[in-house]
This record gives C-alpha cells, sequence and structure tokens, in this order.
C-alpha cells in the first residue's frame, strides 16, 4: 500500500486523542501550578543526561509528556495527529501505542547518547575531584553550569516520538502528496521526512550557540520508527518509490 486517505479533519482516533489530552493537561499544570512546582516537574519527569542529580529511567518515558511552550506543544499534536491518526487507523489503537512509546523511548537513547558524549570529560573532571557540600550542592542545582556546560539540562517533549511517527508514515505511504506551509506545491511524503532528516542531521553536526532543539531525539525517534516499521512491514514486498 502506498496511499491511504484519512477519514477527516475532524477524525481523531482514540490513542492520538488520549495523548494530546494528557500533553495539553500536563502543559497546563505546569503552567498554572507556580514556577516551584514546575521546576520540581522537571526535575523528576523531564529527561537528564545520566550523570545527572536528577536522572532517573522512568524519564525515557514521562519526557514525552512535557513542553517548553504552548507552541511546543501544539506544533507537536497537531503533527502527531497529523500523521499518527493515519497510522493508528491502519494498524490498531494497541499497536500504535507500542509504536509511539518505543520510538519516544528510541529518541530519548539517542539524545542521552550524544549528551553523555558531550559531557563525558566534564563528569570526569567533577568525579576526579573532592566535593565540598557547597560544590555538592551546585550539582544539584537545576540551573548547574560546569565548564559553560547546562549539566541538568532537561529535554523535554514528543518530538522524538512525532518524528517516528513521520518516518513510519514516510515508508507506508511514500507517494502520498502533502501539503506543507510555506511550501507553495504539493511534496510526496517520501521527498519531505527525508529533507527534514537531512535539515536535523545538519542542525545536530553544526548547532548554533542559541539552538536549544534536541535533532539527536528527532533523528533517534525517526531511526526507530523506520526501523520498527520496515520490521513489521517485512512480508510486503515492495519499492520504495
Amino acid at each position: 500500500m502506498t496511499e491511504f486517505r484519512p477519514r477527516g479533519f475532524f477524525h481523531i482516533p482514540p490513542v492520538i486523542k488520549n495523548i494530546i489530552i494528557i500533553n495539553v493537561l500536563v502543559f497546563l499544570a505546569q503552567q498554572t501550578m507556580g514556577p516551584r512546582i514546575e521546576q520540581e516537574i522537571l526535575n523528576r519527569f523531564a529527561l537528564h543526561d545520566v550523570s545527572s542529580y536528577f536522572f532517573a529511567p522512568h524519564q525515557l518515558i514521562t519526557y514525552l509528556f512535557l513542553h517548553g511552550s504552548w507552541p511546543h506543544v501544539l506544533m507537536n499534536m497537531f503533527v502527531l495527529w497529523m500523521f499518527g491518526s493515519i497510522l493508528e487507523d491502519y494498524w490498531g489503537p494497541k499497536r500504535f501505542l507500542i509504536f509511539y512509546v518505543v520510538c519516544g523511548i528510541g529518541a530519548a537513547v539517542a539524545q542521552l547518547t550524544v549528551q553523555h558524549m558531550e559531557l563525558a570529560d566534564i563528569w570526569r573532571q567533577i568525579h576526579s575531584m573532592p566535593l565540598s557540600s557547597d560544590d555538592r550542592e551546585i550539582l544539584e542545582s537545576p540551573g548547574a553550569t560546569i565548564g559553560g556546560y547546562a549539566i541538568n539540562a532537561p529535554t523535554l517533549g514528543a518530538s522524538g516520538a512525532v518524528f517516528g511517527c513521520m518516518a513510519a508514515f514516510g515508508y507506508l505511504f511514500p507517494n502520498n502528496e502533502l501539503l506543507i506551509i510555506p511550501i507553495p506545491f504539493p511534496i510526496k511524503a517520501k521527498w519531505f521526512v527525508l529533507g527534514y532528516a537531512a535539515i536535523e542531521l545538519f542542525a545536530g553536526i553544526e548547532p548554533t550557540a542559541s539552538d536549544n532543539v534536541a535533532h539527536w531525539a528527532h533523528l533517534g525517534g525517526g531511526l526507530v520508527g523506520l526501523l520498527l516499521v520496515i520490521y513489521w512491514n517485512r512480508s510486503n514486498r515492495r519499492n520504495f518509490y
């Protein structure tokens, strides 16, 4: 199958609907409970470097439900609906939920791997010297900065799992034409996904000073999504064209 038509603009399948509701409610909680509670939420549930004081294994999933701004959450949820609704209709709720969570975990692992490599020398220096109580207090601060690196900076957002949905859509329905603003003409799904991935790869390799986007999480989620859909679709002999 290379084409799939959505049911309509207002069709939202159950898993997508619940993911959107949870994300919006969590973001409302972040915004309305005050700065102290919001920071505590980020400390406990956003994704942190594995060497950070704040890291916990459950963050590989919980970070998917936290966002940094209204544009962040609304854009992620719109793109999730755009691509994920078709995938959920195609696979069914159970398989789609498994896919979404696995892509999110894959995105987290990719982000943690790159982040750990970037911070490895910093952590090696920290662990090689005696630490006073004041030093430990600094290391346990959410805003701790060592050698110019924010060692406790959180990663949050559903973008990695959403990018996995985009990759799966591009693989399953490569010739479906998409209208993407501001591109003035329809573009096939496969070229859109490949082009977006190329932009993310370049941005990850050559980040700007003000760039706070987790490009490697996006790429990790996309790669895991692609590998998973290829595995699930291995009995379907067709060409990617």
